[in-house]
């Protein structure tokens, strides 16, 4: 049995986690905001995009962040002929429109009356 002091420890505790869990509700106004800063980060991005200032060319690490995929995955895709690559000085390089291709070849479409 717990004693009335260790009773109390552990309301304490619970009151303080619930006091703690209640600090962190997001509230609508967070989410508009959340809303707005990604719309903001969307359209800074498809301007990017606009106006050509992507780059033609992608290290190894920029093509994993942005295809979400392991180095081994990554390397998979080179070593099958998935993913064209350049090499130089020891640095591999994708070409951006040649990912942009890969990822249309291998686009899925499920129809709902399939």
């Amino acid at each position: 049995m717990q004693s009335r002091h260790q009773k109390a420890i552990t309301l304490t505790a619970l009151f303080l986690n619930l006091f703690h869990m209640a600090t962190n509700i997001i509230t609508t106004d967070d989410l508009r905001d959340f809303k707005m800063e990604l719309l903001e980060e969307i359209k800074n991005l498809l301007a990017t995009q606009a106006s050509g200032r992507i780059k033609k060319y992608m290290k190894s690490s920029e093509v994993m962040d942005l295809l979400q995929v392991s180095p081994g995955t990554l390397q998979n895709l080179r070593i099958n002929g998935t993913l064209p690559y350049t090499k130089m000085g020891g640095i591999i390089y994708y070409d951006t429109d040649e990912i942009q291709k890969v990822m249309d070849a291998n686009h899925v479409h499920h129809g709902l009356n399939s």
